[in-house]
């Protein structure tokens, strides 16, 4: 009775560790993918925001309110992007920096106000 009963909780848990191996598989894989994808919009945003750099590096010669907020929200554009990118990138590079020196992921590693 009791290896029955044995083989049975090892049937039940062979199926959940399957399930659980599937699953884990499956998101892996959607991670990577999602990964990939943020690497590639990334490219396309650094391509971008040099652009915009280029542009708002000429002078205006042209006094209208309109060109005028037209630059300011071309400036704004470009910071949002740089804070999106700066973000995304900066702690995928605190993890492999981390992950390099063997050190705690956790610990802030660019830290700009730390005492020298």
């Amino acid at each position: 009775m009791t290896i029955w009963i044995l083989s049975g909780v090892i049937a039940v848990l062979t199926v959940l560790l399957c399930a659980s191996i599937y699953y884990n598989i499956k998101f892996g894989i959607k991670i990577l993918s999602i990964q990939d994808s943020i690497q590639d919009a990334l490219n396309v945003l650094d391509s971008r925001e040099e652009s915009m750099n280029k542009i708002l590096q000429t002078p205006l010669f042209y006094d209208s309110p309109e060109i005028r907020q037209l630059h300011d929200d071309l400036t704004r554009s470009r910071n949002a992007i740089l804070h999106v990118a700066d973000d995304l990138v900066g702690s995928i590079n605190r993890d492999e920096l981390a992950e390099s020196v063997d050190a705690d992921p956790n610990t802030d590693t660019g830290d700009d106000n730390a005492p020298v």
